[in-house]
Order: structure tokens, then C-alpha cells, then sequence
């Protein structure tokens, strides 16, 4: 019968590390529970610092909104200036990059972990979350594991990326598909031309 062949009895992590120890990742779960949710809007330098404080990689002039979560902040890193909003979930059983200059819009769910639907006891499975500079993510959008977001790329809202997005791409939708490109490249040498450039 095929509801016997799945286990979840036997579950299984083997191999995951989540870095910390368990009493460390519980009072991580603490203070973002407390000091972090219930920081006032504008104490942005506040939470940069409760998450330095835990290991993250935090950039100069990084604005990451009171409601944000990250599971474990150690395997997290965001460059310069960029802007985490509302509700964005880091999931980060894996490592989380965001480069500089990027936008994670509210209620958008970065996840590096999933389960291998072969396996009988259920296996995690886990690959990191790379977002590199200048790139966008819109509202609501879901990014799988081992996912590379390019340079000055864009996901449109309430999309599921499924795979790659290269550079300098807007991509949307469920699966999220190519749709144009963010730039035209042709058109700015041309304006450079025009002026000397």
C-alpha cells in the first residue's frame, strides 16, 4: 500500500548542521521573538546590530523592517544599502546571500530547505538562496532552494521562482518565466553616445 511506504516516525536530518547549539538557536528565537519584533519603524540600526550580534553579515545602511524573520541569522548575509520590508521570510537552513543595493519586498519567503520525496524517512535537504546586487524581489514572491537571483534582476510580484533568474531578467509568474529585460542596453549607448560618452 503506497500511505506505507512514507515514514515520518523515522524522520531524519543526517549530515545538518544548524551551526549553533540548540540553547543558542532558542534564545536567537527569543530575542527576534521580542527585542527584534517589537523594535520601533525607524531602530533600523538596532536590528542590524541584534543580528550582527548573532552572526549575520550585515552591510552599512541595511533597512530591515521589526517583522522580519530569520531562522538561523549566522547563515545570512545582506550588503550595502539593502532593504528587507515586511513579513520576508529567511529560511535559512543554508545560506542566505543578498547583495548590495537590492530589494526584498514584504511578505516575500526565501527558503533553502526541502525534503526528498524518494525517501522513505523524509530527508532534509537543504541548498543556499543567492540574490546579487541591484536585484529586486516583489511581494509575495516564494524562491526555491539552490535558487541564484542575477545582478539587477527582478521577480514581479506573487511569483514562484522555480529556477535561475540571470541577469539584468524580469521574470513572473507560477512557475516564474522570462517576460523582458529590466534595461535596454542598446538604448542607454545610444543615449551615451548622443551626449559624448
Amino acid at each position: 500500500m503506497i500511505s506505507n511506504r512514507i515514514r515520518l516516525d523515522q524522520y531524519h536530518q543526517e549530515g545538518y548542521s544548524r551551526g549553533r547549539s540548540g540553547w543558542y538557536v532558542l534564545f536567537w528565537w527569543l530575542v527576534q521573538g521580542s527585542l527584534f519584533r517589537f523594535s520601533l519603524h525607524p531602530m533600523y540600526k538596532w536590528r542590524n546590530f541584534l543580528l550582527r550580534l548573532f552572526g549575520a553579515h550585515i552591510g552599512k545602511g541595511v533597512q530591515i523592517r521589526a517583522s522580519a524573520k530569520f531562522t538561523y541569522p549566522w547563515k545570512v548575509s545582506i550588503g550595502d544599502y539593502s532593504w528587507i520590508g515586511d513579513q520576508v521570510e529567511f529560511y535559512s537552513l543554508d545560506r542566505i546571500e543578498i547583495g548590495e543595493h537590492c530589494v526584498i519586498s514584504q511578505r516575500s519567503y526565501l527558503c533553502t530547505g526541502t525534503h526528498d520525496i524518494h525517501d522513505p524517512k523524509f530527508g532534509l535537504m537543504t541548498k543556499p538562496v543567492i540574490v546579487k546586487d541591484g536585484a529586486w524581489v516583489a511581494s509575495d514572491v516564494f524562491i526555491n532552494p539552490g535558487i541564484t537571483i542575477g545582478v539587477m534582476a527582478v521577480v514581479a510580484a506573487r511569483s514562484t521562482v522555480t529556477r535561475d533568474v540571470p541577469a539584468n531578467e524580469i521574470h513572473a509568474g507560477t512557475p516564474a518565466q522570462f517576460k523582458k529585460y529590466r534595461f535596454d542596453e542598446s538604448r542607454e549607448k545610444r543615449q551615451l553616445k548622443g551626449i559624448g560618452l
